[in-house]
């Protein structure tokens, strides 16, 4: 079985909650740390996107509470990759009965 990857995430703006931790927000991309481009390709520095190490791709959406609150978008390219949640990360479709 492959090991399932753990994607950070890369957004156009920032915030800081009241517990003065630094939080993505605006559009928001999957990032796999020590590279220098999201999982769609899209290059961090000349995007302008700010990196969160700390923060899951998990985390952004609505569903998990995490780091959600000023998260306008989710790239599609990436949920596409990434998945929507933890538990899709693997695959997709899964074959019950195969023909011979």
């Amino acid at each position: 079985m492959a090991a399932r990857r753990r994607y950070a995430v890369a957004a156009s703006s920032q915030w800081t909650d009241e517990e003065g931790t630094r939080l993505p927000g605006g559009e928001v991309h999957a990032w796999e740390q020590g590279l220098n481009q999201t999982v769609c390709g899209l290059p961090l520095h000349r995007a302008r996107l700010r990196r969160f190490p700390h923060v899951a791709w998990e985390d952004t959406f609505v569903e998990t509470g995490g780091a959600a609150d000023e998260v306008r978008r989710q790239c599609p390219r990436c949920a596409a990759v990434a998945g929507k949640r933890a538990s899709d990360l693997g695959p997709r479709w899964h074959r019950t009965n195969p023909r011979p």
